[in-house]
């Protein structure tokens, strides 16, 4: 409980969250200048990828794509291309989740278990959407990118939003939208979920369930 409160008095302390901010929009900048003039061979997606990204997580995601996902990486490896497919789950699954929140809460009223499921299934339907639409612009059949999404994201999305929403609920379970802590602790559980997905994005690769995002520097 002690845990709990303490990272409710962070999540709520204005300085705090001032700097925060400060942090995100700096990232943020830094993260469009580069696109721009270093990375403007990245596919459109994967833009919005890492802007999703860096709009969540702050100075985190942008460490993450200038780790994992500029044409300028001297070389590829497991850790980079889990890097990359994390957060191309994270910039879906943040969207769908974002939504549910908002629309159970604020549109529908409802309690918590009702949101989770709402914010559960809209985030796997982003998710898997992230996955089916490049897809089928490949010529994939809807069927069957939908049975890849689903084979190759169930397992990311999952554990991605069992640790955001339970996360959520557990620091801002009582909060109304009007309340600072219901935003601050959704971006919070937000980043934690995308910790907590990394690694499973990795043993994925590795064993081959899934390919991971195309090495950028390929692009270049």
């Amino acid at each position: 409980m002690a845990v709990r409160t303490a990272i409710q008095s962070a999540l709520t302390n204005p300085l705090f969250i001032a700097v925060w901010s400060v942090f995100v929009l700096g990232s943020v900048a830094v993260l469009v200048r580069d696109l721009r003039r270093n990375n403007g061979a990245l596919g459109g997606l994967m833009k919005a990828v890492w802007l999703f990204t860096v709009l969540y997580s702050g100075p985190l995601g942008l460490a993450v794509y200038w780790y994992s996902g500029r044409t300028q990486i001297d070389h590829d490896s497991l850790w980079r291309r889990g890097f990359r497919s994390v957060s191309h789950c994270y910039s879906g699954c943040g969207a769908g989740e974002i939504t549910g929140v908002i629309v159970g809460v604020g549109l529908l009223a409802l309690g918590n278990l009702y949101v989770a499921l709402v914010t559960f299934a809209l985030a796997y339907v982003f998710g898997y959407a992230m996955t089916v639409g490049p897809l089928m612009e490949e010529g994939v059949p809807f069927r069957e990118a939908t049975v890849d999404a689903f084979y190759t994201e169930t397992a990311s999305i999952t554990v991605m939003e069992i640790v955001a929403i339970g996360t959520d609920i557990w620091l801002a379970g009582e909060a109304g939208m009007t309340d600072v802590l219901f935003w601050s602790a959704l971006v919070f559980s937000l980043t934690l979920g995308l910790l907590a997905a990394y690694p499973v994005n990795v043993l994925l690769i590795k064993f081959d369930v899934k390919e991971g995002m195309m090495n950028p520097a390929e692009m270049a």
